[in-house]
């Protein structure tokens, strides 16, 4: 497998102005599918003294750990992103595939796959790169919609953001990025120049408690906070959903829900009990509180499930469970920490959120939402859209204008807050009023606000996840069905062309092209005395569909997600084109795959294992390969040249019509 190779962010730069301007799309997002500003309501939301434009993201995982993916999200309408793990052992060997979402989603590895200085390479070129969109105006977004907060995810100790690499990384990335900037808003591409410089994100700590370091982890933490006292970040503490309990988990999870999926003992018996939980979560608020910093609870981690070996790589014992399931688990968490710390507590929230429990869970006052297997599924980042639709029909239906008032109305449990408020001596009657009158919650409670959100945000978890355990969506039934599969077996070129293999590509690795619907001879020439070559014809190679599908191999880590939701067996990523980013890459390389030179003068090639180079020459193409070099000229017949035996053309047709493919006005990354 190789490697992911990070893209140029100038040339990041040029295919997104330029897909922008010529197919109204950015990295294959089509602008329908873009959510920018949503009209005559407020989704900002706080989150450890830093405001975010809505309560959305993508969840640390596969969707957060490119350039490009990180953009992709902001279109979507994510405001707050998850980074993924800051960590010191940052040079993994990842089993694959890795990623089965066939039914609720599963996997063995979202770990770090770059390089702590490639992590905050890629964190800044994203940052640059939704600063010059909201800057060039293109989006007609207005600023205060643009608000984002980066947030990274520490793992699974400090020593990654503790090491001299990730400090020598920061001063450089945003030195070279402020001056890659500086040069593209220069650019023709970039309309407007924006007058303030690049700086750095407002990235959060987000440190999880280790499973196999228990309590020593803890007291250390706790005793110590060392990401809010020596680093200076606020933190949230990532939680597994084994707080449960063994009985509880596989209660809600095999007999609540119905799933076969077995928990092993010992994802319990290397992790933190709830009472523990409670100890250093309570103990680390307290610490954060006098450093003045902030201190919140993330859940949750996936869950660590037996891997039966049908999909995911048998050598892996483990795979870790998310999706709907996940969501019932996380939220029976939610309920359990709101019920002992109350509605104050700051809870982001990471489980099997889809479009239809997007504004539930917002409702319940967690920052941020993220998302991470929902947008694994067809549509990819474009399923996001109908989550802010969803949530801005409920709060219209429910007179909300803001987060704030979507909190204390989307549940219908406003009036009894104020009960609670008012029982405990606090002058309600202005909330009252307003709250008859459907006007203005917050200017009327003013600073009874904050009091009224608290009970809110509980009375609201105890209706929502008081009814999760009978909701048919989360059971097995509803979520058994894998991708429909046709029977047929993809090749090189001419698939189905149903192009669901782009957007469940975190990456945006695969994409289209375009060649012409023809029919060419396959030839073979056979040397003949004199130099010349005797030609025999068998059959032809045929393209008959509106366009291609390849994979661009630097930023394809081969997950194995666009072979679920293919309609064909083989996968895209394995069956289609690959594209190498450079000659380099593609001579050090031992799979099949192609390399363009830019503009078309040149193209390297390997079928089966064998080389094949197409170079232009004046009027003629030059075909080389293992014991041949031709000359050949289009509509010509006329061959020079020398070859040890037979030479097979089908090779030489398909290198020069896809190097005639990515020359012109496409636009991918082969051409940027």
């Amino acid at each position: 497998m190789p490697d992911l190779v990070p893209y140029p962010f100038e040339r990041l730069v040029r295919r997104m102005f330029t897909e922008l301007e010529q197919r109204r799309a950015i990295f294959d997002l089509p602008e329908r599918k873009f959510t920018l500003a949503p009209a005559q309501r407020d989704l900002a939301v706080r989150f450890h003294g830093a405001t975010a434009a809505s309560p959305l993201g993508p969840a640390a995982g596969p969707h957060s750990q490119l350039a490009q993916n990180l953009v992709l999200s902001f279109l979507g309408g994510g405001r707050i992103f998850e980074l993924k793990t800051v960590q010191i052992q940052d040079r993994l060997v990842i089993p694959r595939p890795c990623i089965d979402a066939r039914t609720v989603g599963y996997n063995v590895e979202w770990s770090q796959e770059l390089t702590l200085e490639q992590s905050l390479e890629e964190y800044v070129k994203a940052s640059m790169l939704i600063e010059l969109l909201v800057a060039s105006g293109k989006l007609a977004l207005p600023p205060d919609a643009a608000r984002t907060v980066f947030d990274m995810s520490v793992g699974y100790d400090l020593a990654g953001i503790r090491s001299s690499a990730w400090a020598r990384s920061c001063a450089a990335s945003w030195t070279r990025r402020r001056w890659s900037t500086a040069c593209a808003r220069r650019s023709p591409r970039s309309t407007r120049t924006c007058a303030t410089s690049p700086s750095p994100p407002r990235s959060r700590a987000r440190s999880r408690c280790p499973p196999s370091t228990g309590a020593r982890r803890r007291d250390r933490g706790a005793s110590r906070p060392t990401s809010s006292r020596e680093v200076g970040l606020d933190c949230v503490v990532k939680l597994n959903p084994t707080l449960l309990g063994k009985v509880e988990t596989r209660r809600i999870l095999n007999e609540v829900l119905g799933y076969e999926d077995q928990v092993p003992d010992s994802a319990f018996d290397a992790d933190a009990r709830y009472d523990q939980a409670v100890d250093f979560v309570g103990r680390l608020a307290d610490r954060a509180r006098q450093l003045g910093r902030g201190l919140g609870i993330k859940l949750t981690n996936t869950l660590v499930v037996e891997n039966p070996g049908d999909f995911l790589p048998k050598t892996e014992r483990l795979r870790y469970l998310s999706g709907p399931p996940l969501h019932v688990l996380a939220m029976s968490l939610v309920g359990r920490f709101r019920a002992t710390f109350g509605g104050a507590l700051p809870v982001s929230f990471s489980a099997g959120i889809d479009k239809h429990n997007f504004a539930d869970a917002v409702s319940l006052g967690l920052v941020p939402v993220t998302v991470c297997t929902d947008l694994l599924r067809t549509g990819g980042y474009g399923r996001m859209q109908a989550y802010f639709e969803l949530l801005g029909k409920r709060m219209d239906a429910a007179g909300a204008r803001s987060i704030d008032e979507w909190v204390l109305l989307g549940q219908g449990r406003a009036g009894e807050a104020l009960d609670r408020l008012e029982q405990r001596g606090v002058e309600v009657t202005a909330c009252r009023e307003a709250l008859a009158a459907r006007a203005d919650l917050a200017a009327a409670a003013g600073p009874a606000l904050e009091p009224w959100l608290v009970e809110a945000r509980l009375l609201n978890t105890e209706r929502y996840v008081g009814g999760l355990l009978a909701d048919p969506r989360y059971a097995r039934a509803a979520n058994a069905k894998s991708p429909p599969k046709v029977g047929t077996h993809l090749v090189l070129f001419d698939c189905l062309t149903c192009d669901k293999c782009l957007p469940v590509c975190p990456n945006d690795a695969n994409f289209t092209y375009v060649l012409p619907r023809l029919e060419v001879p396959i030839v073979k020439l056979r040397p003949q005395p004199g130099g010349a070559f005797a030609r025999e014809s068998h059959g032809v190679l045929k393209f008959d569909k509106k366009h291609q599908i390849a994979n661009f191999v630097d930023l394809c880590n081969e997950c194995g997600n666009c072979d679920v939701f293919c309609p064909e067996d083989g996968g895209p990523y394995v069956a289609k084109p690959r594209f190498f980013g450079t000659r380099a890459r593609w001579a050090e390389a031992t799979l099949d795959g192609v390399f363009v030179e830019r503009g078309g003068a040149t193209m390297d090639g390997r079928f089966d294992g064998k080389e094949f180079h197409v170079r232009l020459d004046g009027d003629r193409v030059v075909y080389t390969g293992e014991g041949f070099s031709l000359s050949l000229r289009e509509g010509d017949d006329t061959v020079s040249g020398t070859a040890e035996g037979e030479v097979d053309l089908t090779s030489f047709h398909i290198l020069d019509w896809l190097r005639k493919a990515f020359v012109g006005d496409a636009v991918n990354y082969v051409t940027a």
